[in-house]
């Protein structure tokens, strides 16, 4: 009887060393994976499970925006702001200084959410999609940390774009450009599309 006894206690250790072993090495795990986490990934998770949120977003100037995510892509997010109306953006991740979350949602923003990432945005990089803009000849205004510039793309090169400054009112023509900006895409904030 005894025997037994003893039998039982060294299995329910052995069992409870196991256990805890297995624990601990998927907290490590957990904490590998995490530590992985980069911001695109963060607004992935978020998009998946809170689709409808706007995200807030605290910009490199200090500037908060707030935008209710469309698309993302390989370093750039689209989506929609309420600034005056129902309005288009385009924020490189690189002008992201921070992803303004609610205590309640912190948690969410650290799931996997491989839902939102469809295939070809996902690989898309921001000079391709300004590209875009500049093919459909959108005007935009281009908010940099000195103010904003506003006209329409010409082209976009490698690591810069090429702005034709005018009024948004007219449209893009010779005698309507003020001046070409080359601007360096390490400086743009916030692409809002005025068409």
């Amino acid at each position: 009887m005894r025997w037994d006894s003893l039998f039982d206690d060294l299995e329910g250790q052995l069992e409870q060393e196991l256990t805890a072993e297995g624990d601990e090495l998927r907290a490590e795990e957990e904490r590998l994976r995490i530590g992985r986490l980069a911001l695109r990934d963060r607004i992935c998770a978020l998009l998946a499970a809170r689709p409808l949120d706007p995200l807030r977003l605290r910009l490199v100037t200090g500037e908060q925006l707030s935008v209710r995510a469309l698309t993302v892509g390989r370093d750039w997010l689209s989506g929609e702001t309420g600034e005056g109306g129902r309005s288009g953006v385009i924020v490189p991740l690189t002008a992201v200084a921070a992803l303004v979350l609610r205590p309640d949602v912190v948690a969410l923003s650290l799931e996997p959410g491989q839902g939102v990432e469809r295939a070809l945005p996902a690989r898309l990089g921001l000079p391709f999609v300004l590209r875009d803009l500049a093919r459909r000849r959108v005007p935009v205004s281009i908010q940099l940390a000195a103010g904003s510039v506003e006209g329409t793309i010409d082209r976009v090169g490698r690591d810069t774009l090429d702005l034709a400054v005018h009024d948004l009112d007219l449209p893009r023509r010779s005698n309507a450009v003020r001046a070409v900006e080359v601007l360096a895409l390490p400086a743009v904030l916030a692409v809002r599309l005025r068409g």
